[in-house]
């Protein structure tokens, strides 16, 4: 029996959940075998058949960190690209401007985009561009296109049991930049510095979010088995995506993961958890235990710090954190933190 509009749960904001992606990605059906990666939970992007080389593509939108959005769609899509094992190399925009918009906001976005474009060395193709009624601020959605050699190809789903798990950089670089710039008023009434809460704005461009460098560093060292890109719902969220791709346990050690010192203060002050905190300008690795310290070598040489946080194991093995000497599952988080903080 259908049910009635009255009885289907209302759904928070962020992302879909898992489970009902999953419902309806089981219904999809492809038919062409170029496809090689098609839509599932866990993967960045899908891997298309076009001879020597395949075509990699990805979309993703950008709804927070308005002031700087053009240069951050460009950035989330190519780091989705990237942890495929290919390079960037095309884009499209679509940007979706309120009611409200000047000539000047149009502009900026288009330099933005432009801009971060040029520094990956990634050609603006197309897009569109609207004025939409009914939008309070600028939405975009990015589409990037890129190519890899068919054998360089990597998915979230190659993990393997007794592969090292290596993340690359700290988290939660973006949520961190991100509360600071969507919710500075509350972190300096939570007892936040204006120096905190400045230099933390500025995560965005310094490191920067992009994982580009580092994703493609650890692929031609050689080893990778599986690279995922943790966003929107943190570190745990990545790790659960990367387990559930791969069809894996994993166990991974808490006092190993290098959580950015402001994320971790300002997390305490607004009782948010660091590893449910969209986390995009971290590099989640799974290799081979033999292949590992070269993979970190070379990322550090690469400027991303990385470090071993756990292990993959099967999967009756579940999904555990080890916190002071025990043993307990890995937190899961139905939405990302600052989420849940924008609808507190």
């Amino acid at each position: 029996m259908k049910k009635s509009a009255s009885s289907l749960h209302r759904l928070a904001v962020g992302k879909v959940p898992h489970a009902l992606l999953e419902r309806l990605l089981a219904k999809n059906r492809i038919s062409d075998p170029r496809v090689v990666v098609g839509p599932r939970v866990g993967e960045d992007a899908a891997a298309l058949d076009f001879g020597p080389r395949l075509v990699v593509a990805t979309t993703d939108p950008i709804t927070f960190a308005t002031d700087l959005i053009g240069w951050y769609v460009v950035h989330i899509n190519a780091n989705d690209i990237a942890v495929m094992g290919a390079r960037p190399r095309w884009f499209l925009c679509t940007a979706l401007f309120p009611e409200s918009c000047d000539e000047g906001q149009v502009e900026a976005l288009f330099e933005q985009v432009m801009q971060a474009c040029q520094a990956l060395e990634v050609s603006l193709i197309g897009g569109h561009a609207e004025i939409t009624a009914g939008l309070e601020r600028p939405i975009v959605i990015g589409t990037m296109l890129g190519e890899v050699e068919r054998g360089g190809l990597v998915t979230s789903g190659g993990a393997r049991p007794g592969d090292d798990i290596i993340l690359a950089g700290e988290i939660a670089l973006e949520g961190t930049a991100l509360l600071a710039r969507e919710f500075g008023g509350e972190l300096r009434q939570a007892g936040a510095s204006e120096a905190d809460v400045k230099t933390a704005e500025r995560l965005l461009l310094a490191p920067g979010i992009s994982v580009v460098k580092a994703a493609l560093a650890a692929c031609d060292a050689g080893g990778v088995h599986a690279l995922h890109d943790p966003t929107e719902g943190g570190l745990a969220t990545g790790l659960w995506e990367l387990a559930k791709a791969s069809g894996v346990g994993i166990q991974v050690e808490e006092k190993a993961i290098r959580v950015l010192g402001l994320c971790r203060d300002f997390c305490k002050r607004l009782r948010l958890n660091p590893l449910g905190l969209i986390a995009s300008g971290s590099l989640l690795i799974a290799a081979a235990a033999n292949d590992s310290p070269r993979i970190v070598e070379a990322l550090g040489r690469a400027g991303s710090a990385a470090a071993l946080i756990g292990k993959i194991m099967t999967a009756d093995a579940g999904l555990k954190m080890i916190c002071r000497g025990k043993t307990r599952n890995l937190p899961y988080f139905s939405r990302d933190e600052i989420a849940r903080l924008a609808g507190d």
